[in-house]
């Protein structure tokens, strides 16, 4: 796998526990509760265990990245560590065309943000 094709995967995997952050641990911040749609504490508070829940799927992917990563760097798990990166990738992927097709115009944004990342991991390791 190309060292740019493994620095993306890293930027995936960072932001996704950025997100996993702002899901489980900083919800209920106002500024963070509004990212994600809950305009009041009480929208917040309706929403905290989904949104706790949720950011352990993406600690789970990252997780699954950096593995990945890190068994790419021994010779007898390179194909290991490449399929977990791969798929890790596309489910990040995935995770965000599901974003974009439910939430709409609303969620671009997110998206785009949450999507690019593993887009680019999938392109650059068919192309380079």
């Amino acid at each position: 796998m190309h060292i740019s094709t493994q620095l993306l995967a890293f930027l995936a995997a960072a932001l996704h526990v950025l997100i996993f952050c702002m899901e489980s641990l900083w919800f209920m911040r106002p500024q963070v509760h509004k990212r994600f749609g809950a305009a009041t504490a009480e929208d917040a508070e309706a929403r905290r265990l989904f949104a706790f829940n949720q950011g352990f799927y993406n600690l789970f992917l990252a997780i699954g990245v950096l593995l990945g990563l890190v068994l790419l760097y021994w010779p007898a798990s390179l194909i290991v560590g490449q399929t977990l990166v791969l798929f890790c990738c596309a489910s990040m992927l995935g995770a965000a065309v599901v974003l974009l097709v439910s939430g709409g115009k609303r969620m671009l944004r997110a998206a785009v943000m949450q999507g690019v990342f593993p887009l680019l991991v999938l392109l650059t390791w068919l192309v380079l």
